[in-house]
Order: structure tokens, then C-alpha cells, then sequence
């Protein structure tokens, strides 16, 4: 279903994804947007299916895992509200990279590749500030992820 209201207005323009958009681009990616509602236990999406669309949490907890063998898996975040999840498959249209299940009963807005191609059409201002976006909090992930590996390499320089 489309959504709009004042409320989630308020909501989205405080996550990293729709931060900095004008009024008239927000409004126009509030209606792009699709409500999907999961119970606790669901995935969402699982590691290795087609991605064309990502996520906005608006409501709940996510658990992101990945794979690390046939017996193993290696849970890789927690995600909350204002979080978002999916956008490299909208940038590299590759598989999903990871399985994201939600933990608790979870309210999430879709945006489709089609409609991002859809919005830089209409708005190519408001295209540009989203893929800034993203682009920023995909640096701030790779920079945690670097910290994290520097981490895991000092505590096995020790042994």
C-alpha cells in the first residue's frame, strides 16, 4: 500500500536515507514508497535471491546474517528505525548479500529500482541527493567494517 502522513514525513526526513531532500522530493518519494508489515521470524530478504528493491525500517528490529558455511551462520548487524537495508542491490544489481530476518513484529517502507529510476526522471535533484546518501552511509559502513577487520587482525597478531 502507498503511504503518506505528516508523522512519517517527519520520520523519514530524520534517517540518513532521505536526509536533506526538499519538501516537493520528499513528497514525491513518500509516494513511491510500499508499507510491509512482517512478523517476528520472517525473512525479509535472503542471502543469494534477486534484489531489486531496499528498505526503510520504520517500526521494529531486524537481525542481518550471512553465511559462513553449510553448518554456520554469522550474524552480521542489528537493524532498527531510521536503519535502511537493500540499496547496493540498487547500485550494483547484484544478488542480496545478506539474509535480513526480522526479530521482532516489523514495519518497512519499499523502494523499487523502478521506481528510483521513476524518481530520477521526475527529480534528478532528488535522485542525486538520494544516491549521495546512500553512498555516505555505505562509506560509513565500510569505514565500521575496516575498524572491525583492523580489530580481529590485532587480536590475531597476539597469538
Amino acid at each position: 500500500m502507498a503511504v503518506s502522513s505528516p508523522d512519517l514525513k517527519a520520520f523519514l526526513l530524520a534517517t540518513p536515507f532521505f536526509g536533506g531532500l526538499s519538501d516537493a522530493s520528499l513528497e514525491l518519494l513518500i509516494s513511491m514508497l510500499v508499507e510491509c508489515r512482517f512478523d517476528a521470524g520472517v525473512t525479509v530478504v535472503a542471502e543469494g535471491e534477486p534484489g531489486r528493491s531496499m528498505f526503510v525500517v520504520h517500526s521494529g528490529e531486524l537481525v542481518v546474517s550471512r553465511r559462513a558455511d553449510a553448518e554456520r551462520v554469522i550474524h552480521m548487524a542489528r537493524l532498527e528505525p531510521g536503519d535502511f537495508f537493500g540499496e547496493m542491490t540498487l547500485i550494483e544489481m547484484q544478488n542480496r548479500s545478506a539474509t535480513v530476518v526480522a526479530d521482532s513484529p516489523t514495519v518497512l517502507y519499499e523502494l523499487t529500482a523502478g521506481k528510483l529510476y521513476a524518481c530520477y526522471k521526475a527529480d534528478i535533484r532528488a535522485y542525486v541527493m538520494v544516491m549521495q546518501n546512500i553512498n555516505r552511509e555505505l562509506c560509513r559502513r565500510l569505514r565500521r567494517a575496516d575498524h572491525r577487520i583492523a580489530e580481529l587482525e590485532m587480536l590475531h597478531a597476539g597469538d
